[in-house]
């Protein structure tokens, strides 16, 4: 059990800070303590057994025509899962043919930036702001004529699936979320953290300068193995399954994507003002009601706030879940069995 309390690599800086100093006594406690997943007679896997989702489809939502696989029956309760940065749809490889077995229609799109997902307008700003990426996947659902969905989430997707909770709870029947609440604001990121919190969050400061930009369009691969290696460091994943997701960093809007998001996250860059409503909403750091299951790997290598930091945020049926041995930051990939489990469990709360 994680004891020291650390902002999450990708969190938003002041918005950790205050849920830090909001825990209440004893929340450690309750929070960290492990829930009994169900018995539900879910086939296991050995992680990388899957390499690769049959087909891709494609479906103009929004402003995009978004990238997704797809799996299951077309008819049964539709799980959304949401991948971040440096990872794309491949974190699901394993957990989309669980969970379509047992008769889920599992459904994990490109976010903006990624693998087959495209811009309709080369006029259209590649902005990389919360809400963008939130209404993003509403959009979707839309297109795709779905009402309600169970999210399954880590990273730049958990941070999205937190915002469809607490913003729209009627889309989302529950959530699996990876390290916790995500929700911030520029404004609360303005408040500076002690010099080792701030030495885990390197490459945002890399991004904020025309150099970093240059380097990450240069090195992208390069550099985002690097920070796969430090994010899960007990993963022993191998060239193949990098080159995989390696291969949806090609996407012509990624690098203008990943660079305003980090950006815009500590206010160096201007957002867009059709965002403002929803901003200012998140800025407020709502509550999620919905069912939740929080997740955190044993050996998660990127910094991460203990659950006692996040927990007063889930104010609906809550549980959280640390899944032991080695398991890191990717931890759909890393442990395909146990985010399946949350998924069912979360599901039927």
């Amino acid at each position: 059990m994680i004891e020291e309390v650390r902002p999450c690599r990708r969190r938003f800086l002041g918005a950790a800070a205050t849920l830090i100093a909001a825990a209440p006594l004893g929340m450690t406690e309750i929070a960290a303590r492990a829930a009994t997943p169900t018995s539900t007679g879910l086939p296991r896997v050995k992680p990388g057994t899957n390499t690769s989702f049959p087909s891709l489809k494609q479906a103009d939502a929004g402003l995009l025509s978004v990238g997704y696989a797809e799996a299951g029956p077309e008819n049964g309760p539709v799980v959304i899962l949401l991948h971040g940065w440096p990872y794309d749809i491949h974190s699901y490889v394993d957990v989309a043919p669980i969970l379509a077995s047992a008769g889920h229609r599992v459904i994990v799109p490109y976010l903006r930036g990624y693998g087959a997902t495209r811009f309709l307008s080369s006029a259209t700003f590649r902005n990389g702001q919360q809400a963008a990426m939130a209404l993003d996947i509403i959009a979707f659902m839309d297109a795709l004529e779905i009402k309600q969905a169970t999210f399954g989430a880590f990273d730049w997707g958990a941070l999205t699936a937190d915002i469809i909770a607490a913003l729209w709870p009627e889309r989302c029947k529950g959530l699996v979320s990876v390290s916790g609440y995500f929700i911030g604001s520029p404004a609360a990121n303005a408040a500076p953290l002690p010099p080792a919190a701030e030495l885990a969050w390197w490459y945002q400061f890399y991004f904020s300068t025309e150099r970093g930009e240059l380097g990450y369009d240069r090195y992208r691969d390069a550099f985002n193995r690097l920070i796969w290696q430090q994010a899960s460091p007990r993963w022993q994943f191998d060239t193949a399954t990098f080159e995989r997701s390696a291969a949806a960093f090609a996407n012509p809007d990624h690098v203008a994507i990943v660079i305003h998001h980090y950006r815009w996250r500590i206010g160096l860059a201007a957002g867009e003002a059709k965002y403002d409503d929803v901003e200012r909403q998140l800025a407020k750091a709502p509550t999620i009601a919905v069912p939740t299951i929080t997740l955190e790997g044993d050996a998660n290598g990127a910094p991460h706030s203990p659950p006692a930091a996040y927990a007063g945020k889930f104010t609906g049926r809550y549980a959280h879940r640390l899944i032991t041995g080695g398991v890191g930051h990717n931890l759909p990939q890393e442990a395909p069995n146990a985010f399946a489990q949350a998924i069912v469990d979360v599901g039927q709360s």
